[in-house]
């Protein structure tokens, strides 16, 4: 398999968009479901949705979600953190080559999605004028996240990056003053 993108990637470059053919879904694995309004369902984390295909990472009931109570999925996007964690922390290689891995690659999930988030907020607020301080921090906080030479989790658990993931929502209202109000709304 390919990689998403290369490990030194620049956080503009990094792909950020959910793409579920270079995942080993592990989103219907790696979280637990609660039966309610989102999932129709009970099911503990790190166990395969008994939706998913028992041959390949394919939603057996993917084109009927909402009328079959799973609006939680259609709601989730991972914000490429599947693809990343599938294709370059585990060099395309899945949960279901290697059953040992699943653990790995869920706590892989749960570590980079936060940071993926992150990511897409910031890199939303890098197209605002900014005053250079701010401007300053917030190339920080990106290059930062991104973990350039992120090839395996224990790059992404640093402390330098938890903090950083940790200082966003601090940083963000710092944002509010330069956003332009839609006179259309």
């Amino acid at each position: 398999m390919t990689h998403s993108q290369p490990a030194s990637s620049s956080p503009s470059a990094l792909d950020l968009t959910a793409d579920c053919s270079r995942c080993a879904a592990l989103c219907c694995v790696a979280y637990p479901f609660e039966e309610d309004e989102d999932f129709a369902i009970l099911k503990e984390a790190d166990h395969p949705c008994p939706n998913l295909s028992q041959s390949c990472f394919d939603c057996t009931i993917h084109a009927d979600l909402n009328s079959r109570g799973f609006g939680g999925c259609i709601a989730y996007s991972c914000a490429g953190a599947g693809q990343r964690v599938t294709q370059v922390l585990f060099a395309g290689e899945t949960w279901r080559d290697d059953p040992d891995l699943l653990p790995h690659m869920t706590h892989a999930l749960r570590v980079l999605r936060p940071i993926h988030e992150a990511l897409l907020i910031l890199r939303e607020a890098s197209n605002l004028d900014l005053p250079q301080d701010i401007r300053h921090a917030l190339n920080g906080l990106m290059t930062t996240l991104a973990v350039a030479d992120g090839t395996t989790i224990w790059a992404f658990e640093e402390a330098e990056v938890q903090e950083a993931l940790a200082s966003v929502p601090d940083f963000v209202p710092r944002l509010a003053p330069y956003v332009r109000k839609d006179p259309a709304i």
